[in-house]
């Protein structure tokens, strides 16, 4: 029995499906591997289409079955359109032979011409490894990257730490400065912050080449290039590189649900079809996104995107992937307006069979290339086994992400936090999938995008702007403080098995990010990170970022994450006051607004001493000192053991364990 049905018993009646997905899953592997041969050996189409070196000069090749003609176009033929034909071969290939070692060279522009159709259309390389924007004509071109050149890679002997803690980035958004950064500067300037503030784990945005800056990274036109946006592809080895000297590891954040449906500067109608690599009609355009969807059930498009993870892993030594848009590519109708509250829905004529093989076979790949690669699901529909192994009856993701957290955090801080219920609060902690992994987190890019608000603004408002500094008493300000970091600990210390944070969300990043763009006059103001806040030393942002800090790397160096749900010790909904203990660690929590409680008894799971060594009422961190950083010791009354607390409003804090013997207690009853 599979494993997946051992922790869902529930889905016993979907046995069936469940069976069709493994047979779905076997069954491909069968049809696209030759005998003996294994998903690493198969995803190795960048190693032949492409720009290559021979013996004597440069071989091309691309894969375009239903096209009439191709023909390489650029610098090297002063852009002549026709006078260096391709020659098809089988199977839809078609390849040109330069002879010449200087027949091409590194920078050279080019394009394919493509009769198809009775038209002849310019598009870029189906595999070209860097394309730029010309600044006169406002059109892209590939540029050959020379494949001999070899990067100094210093990483040989890197692993990684175990647990994840995830600091999510844009590169081209995190100087300070008005201005698109760049891969050295993101090396150079922000990786020794990210160490700094104890992540250990970096998730870059954007990455692959997208022609619209403004689109997040979200709409990828060229899966094989690094996106010019932010340099040269050496200067992005140089940025993985240096995140590996530093300890860090590098996830892509890879967009595979779906590409742009530029015809110019993306992958659609490369062979004059556009069933190519997208489904044929209506079922090939994405509703909400304007975008293409990829036909997972065809062998050459599996082919592409299986040999564009391997290729980022062992080109850009990237060490996993974040998917987005996971729930877009598991059903027919994208997930859009469905609430998937029966599982029911799970296992409907209206799942992606074909997708959910694509990510079994992407994810065995991943890990066949490198087992220790991590792989995240960006799903909100809470498929069953995403995060389970392939054999359990699993997708084979390592984490998912814990999706309905932020939108539970955004429906609470709507409202006044008096009113807020624990109870629930607490059940979205614990509302996770037996046996799978999830990622928690209060806000991510998607919460920080013009339009909407970060959490610190949806607390704090347009008092942010007046009444940071640290001379400054605002009550509405201390509210937003406390609570912002009451937030985060929370939902670290009880959300899931990892956690991740939003570049800058850390010390309260005040606003939101908005591209440049014609709407607000190409302005690079709100896509910045404003750094200085947190550095200069005199506005309560420092608050934030250093509680952050600490609450990271307390819980990162107790490995709480080693324990998959925490063990809830007290809950006094009403008073908004609540106790857990993860691993070693004990987190306190009183949301309330006013009530501070004396004398709680908080039952322990052993006897000994407890001291406070994390208090988000430290004056350091911006509170009143309420909380004294002391030792407890364990009280005994009627066979089990407690301690006894001094719980302030809109506080919390951390106790460590320390065992030793405990008091006994003979008449003292505990808090209920």
């Amino acid at each position: 029995m599979y494993r997946l049905l051992e922790l869902n018993p529930q889905l016993q009646c979907f046995r069936g499906d469940i069976d069709l997905r493994m047979f779905l899953y076997q069954t491909t592997k069968k049809r696209i591997l030759q005998d003996g041969q294994t998903l690493n050996d198969f995803a190795n189409a960048h190693n032949y289409y492409g720009f290559h070196r021979t013996k004597t000069g440069w071989a091309y090749r691309e894969w375009a079955p239903s096209a009439y003609q191709l023909y390489l176009t650029g610098d090297f033929n002063d852009w002549d359109p026709t006078s260096h034909p391709l020659t098809r071969l089988e199977n839809g290939d078609w390849e040109l032979l330069l002879e010449g070692k200087d027949a091409l060279w590194e920078g050279c522009r080019v394009k394919t011409v493509v009769d198809a159709n009775m038209t002849r259309t310019e598009h870029i390389p189906l595999y070209a490894r860097r394309v730029v924007q010309d600044p006169k004509t406002i059109t892209f071109n590939a540029e050959v990257v020379d494949p001999s050149k070899v990067f100094p890679w210093t990483d040989a002997n890197f692993k990684g730490e175990d647990e994840l803690y995830i600091y999510e980035a844009h590169v081209g958004m995190a100087q300070e400065e008005g201005k698109i950064g760049t891969y050295r500067e993101f090396a150079d300037n922000i990786l020794p912050r990210i160490v700094e503030a104890g992540y250990n784990t970096v998730q870059l945005m954007a990455i692959m080449e997208h022609p619209y800056y403004g689109s997040f990274g979200y709409q990828v036109s060229n899966f094989f290039a690094a996106s010019s946006w932010f340099g040269k592809p050496e200067d992005l080895k140089y940025l993985v590189n240096r995140a590996h000297e530093l300890g860090l590891r590098v996830l892509l954040d890879v967009v595979h649900s779906h590409a742009v449906r530029n015809t110019a500067e993306g992958i659609d109608m490369f062979d004059g079809t556009t069933w190519q690599f997208f489904h044929d009609g209506s079922k090939g355009d994405h509703p909400a996104w304007g975008t293409k969807c990829f036909d997972y059930g065809k062998t050459g498009v599996l082919h592409f995107l299986l040999s564009n993870l391997k290729f980022w892993m062992t080109e850009y030594h990237f060490d996993g992937f974040r998917f987005d848009g996971v729930t877009s590519m598991l059903y027919h109708d994208h997930g859009l307006g469905t609430n998937f509250d029966d599982n029911s829905k799970y296992f409907s004529y209206n799942t992606h069979t074909e997708a959910v093989t694509y990510l079994q076979l992407a994810n065995e790949l991943i890990r066949q290339v490198n087992p220790r690669a991590i792989t995240i699901a960006e799903d909100m529909s809470g498929m069953p086994g995403m995060a389970l192994p392939i054999c359990d009856g699993g997708i084979g993701f390592d984490y998912r992400l814990g999706m309905g957290l932020p939108d539970m955090w955004i429906n609470a801080v709507k409202g006044e936090d008096q009113f807020w219920d624990l109870n629930k609060m607490w059940a979205s902690m614990c509302l996770r999938r037996p046996g799978e992994k999830t990622i928690a987190y209060v806000e991510s890019h998607d919460q920080a995008l013009v339009g909407d608000q970060t959490m610190i603004f949806r607390l704090a408002g347009a008092n942010m702007y007046t009444d940071m500094d640290k001379i400054c008493h605002n009550p509405i300000i201390d509210r937003a403080i406390a609570l912002h970091k009451m937030i985060r600990l929370f939902t670290l210390a009880g959300g899931g098995e990892g956690y991740l944070n939003f570049m800058g969300n850390e010390f309260g990043h005040p606003e939101w990010i908005d591209f440049p763009r014609e709407g607000n006059g190409w302005s690079f103001h709100y896509c910045r990170r404003q750094w200085s806040l947190k550095d200069n030393g005199y506005l309560k942002y420092q608050w934030l970022g250093d509680f952050d800090e600490d609450m990271v790397n307390l819980t990162k160096k107790n490995k709480i994450f080693q324990q998959h749900m925490a063990d809830l010790l007290l809950m006094k909904a009403p008073e908004q006051t609540c106790a857990f203990y993860r691993h070693g660690l004990m987190f306190v929590f009183n949301f309330h607004f006013c009530h501070s409680l004396q004398d709680v008894l908080i039952p322990v799971p052993n006897p000994g001493e407890y001291t406070v060594v994390l208090s988000s009422d430290d004056k350091r961190y911006g509170g009143f000192g309420n909380v004294k950083k002391q030792t407890y010791k364990t009280k005994e009354f009627d066979g089990k053991h407690y301690i006894d607390l001094y719980i302030p409003a809109r506080t919390c804090f951390v106790l460590k364990e320390k065992k030793c013997a405990p008091v006994k207690m003979a008449t003292k009853k505990a808090a209920k």
